[in-house]
């Protein structure tokens, strides 16, 4: 992959993954977990964020989806930030509100280097197809910490809990795709201290 683009591996005793990720793509999604809900949700993400996102997982799902999801987080949050590598120029925030039917989610995005995690989403069963609806949590957290990433999630209303988990990933990828935009105005990077 050339332009702003990472791949990583990672391998323990619980999961293998493979990641290649292009920030500035066409939203071609090629995925592989293990998991086919979370293989969708990702494939959504990049789809809306017009990211090119190649992943293979193998986790131990003969224990359960955590670690899977969990890991795949980690690492792409991972992916993320040595595609930025200096994040010179790049808009650095992003957010959006986005309906899907009954559904509407916030998410907001800071690129400032430093983690935190904002979740506020209330799914009414423990899981949607094959993966534990916890779980979404963790993937999220996972890439806001690997990613050093501000990451907000907020519920603005509910309903159709497939609704629900798909709208975050699209609004996440929405936020992000913004954030990591170029913006010809910025010399250097958008922050009074000179460096995020």
């Amino acid at each position: 992959m050339e332009g702003r683009s990472a791949s990583i591996t990672r391998k323990t005793k619980e999961t293998d993954i493979s990641l290649e990720l292009m920030l500035d793509g066409a939203g071609k999604g090629s995925v592989s977990s293990g998991i086919g809900f979370f293989d969708h949700l990702l494939e959504n993400f990049a789809k809306h964020g017009f990211f090119d996102l190649k992943l293979t997982v193998k986790g131990d799902l003969f224990v359960d989806s955590h670690h899977t999801v969990e890991d795949t987080g980690i690492v792409l949050g991972q992916a993320i930030a040595s595609a930025l590598g200096d994040k010179q120029g790049i808009r650095r925030y992003g957010s959006v509100i986005l309906p899907m039917d009954e559904v509407l989610v916030l998410c907001a995005v800071d690129l400032s280097g430093r983690p935190y995690f904002v979740y506020d989403l209330d799914f009414s069963v423990d899981r949607i197809g094959y993966m534990e609806t916890e779980l979404i949590r963790e993937f999220f957290y996972a890439i806001s910490y690997s990613a050093g990433m501000n990451l907000h999630i907020k519920q603005l209303s509910g309903g159709n809990n497939h609704h629900l988990a798909e709208c975050a990933f699209k609004a996440f990828a929405k936020a992000l795709s913004e954030a990591v935009s170029i913006d010809e105005r910025i010399n250097g990077v958008l922050s009074t201290k000179g460096m995020i």
